[in-house]
């Protein structure tokens, strides 16, 4: 006989996908601690191991989320942890001609389901998390109005431009895609690193009108930096990349392990991101920063859903635990 547990007490939502480690668990814990419980949502598995029944009857409406015997109502969940959204996996027996229904109709229910819980605090809103991952051009406008720097940067979907723009920055530029291909904090995944363009890549210039890209002006660096900002606390990690290759453009990319260092962002930069991520609505992003060799800090960008895990780890950052006691403190004062 299957045995429904029904869950009385509040709890929080941890919005994530079954192939995260570590740093859902490190929140999780902590919220445990704080007297909270968690539920953990793994959205990749939503079509195929989750149960929804949503109904409005006299004016009122419930929703209830079943899986593997346990059973959450939408009134019970007294906040929720956006920590990633993942594309659906489908059934295997299901055939190829139904899979855009499927995937339609269950990425529809899925959003009705977290539309559901906007009323609840969140770290970060759904909406403003989308908002900023979509457009990485509004980031750098909100940024230079921040006061902080960031790099000259084109986006296009024509050879011409690059070419005068390639000129402009005396042939000093990178591109790279707007949407990532993203790389774990293993470094394992799919992925296309930033990569410098060159005068032999011209011939290649008009496949853009397939895909376009941003191009940037090559900031020289002394090192880069990204920074887990958690709702007003810093916790940077530093990492030099210049004695590696591959990793001279993009430290994602370096042949080896590269050693992060504790850094303390001054307090001007920290003032001028703050600034940022109130403009961006955010209450959580792992910021990317390149240092000058002249000392000047720019701005590269801001993923509300990226890699911090690596900071906890390699360098002792309770970013887990400040993410759980600043959602636990927007659950108690609002």
């Amino acid at each position: 006989m299957l045995l429904l547990v029904f869950i009385n007490t509040d709890m929080i939502l941890c919005i994530t996908h079954s192939q995260d480690h570590y740093t859902i668990d490190l929140v999780q814990q902590h919220l445990e601690k704080l007297g909270y419980p968690s539920w953990r949502f793994n959205s990749d598995t939503f079509g195929t191991s989750y149960n929804i029944r949503y109904t409005v009857d006299k004016g009122a409406a419930k929703l209830r989320l079943h899986q593997q015997g346990r059973s959450i109502h939408a009134a019970d969940i007294s906040g929720v942890w956006y920590r990633k959204l993942w594309a659906l996996n489908t059934p295997d027996q299901l055939d190829a001609a139904y899979l855009p229904v499927f995937n339609k109709e269950y990425n529809t229910t899925l959003h009705i389901f977290l539309d559901a819980l906007r009323h609840k605090p969140w770290i970060n809103k759904l909406g403003a998390d989308h908002a900023v991952c979509s457009n990485k051009l509004w980031q750098l406008d909100a940024a230079q109005q921040s006061g902080l720097t960031v790099p000259h940067t084109l986006l296009s979907n024509q050879g011409d431009e690059v070419r005068a723009f390639y000129e402009q920055c005396q042939g000093n530029i990178i591109m790279k895609l707007h949407g990532a291909l993203s790389r774990s904090m293993s470094g394992g995944g799919a992925f296309f690193p930033t990569t410098r363009l060159t005068a032999a890549d011209f011939a290649q210039l008009d496949s853009l009108a397939y895909c376009p890209m941003i191009f940037q002006e090559c900031v020289p660096k002394a090192y880069e930096l990204r920074i887990a900002y958690a709702d007003g606390a810093f916790y940077t990690g530093k990492i030099n990349a210049a004695q590696d290759a591959n990793g001279q453009t993009d430290w994602r990319a370096a042949n080896a392990q590269l050693p992060w260092e504790p850094y303390e962002l001054p307090s001007t930069i920290q003032e001028k991101t703050y600034a940022l991520m109130q403009r961006l609505d955010l209450c959580f992003g792992a910021i990317d920063m390149i240092r000058r060799p002249d000392g000047e800090y720019v701005f590269l960008e801001v993923n509300p859903q990226g890699e911090w895990g690596m900071l906890q780890k390699y360098l002792g950052y309770p970013i887990a635990q400040t993410i759980a006691e600043k959602l636990v403190n927007k659950i108690q004062h609002g």
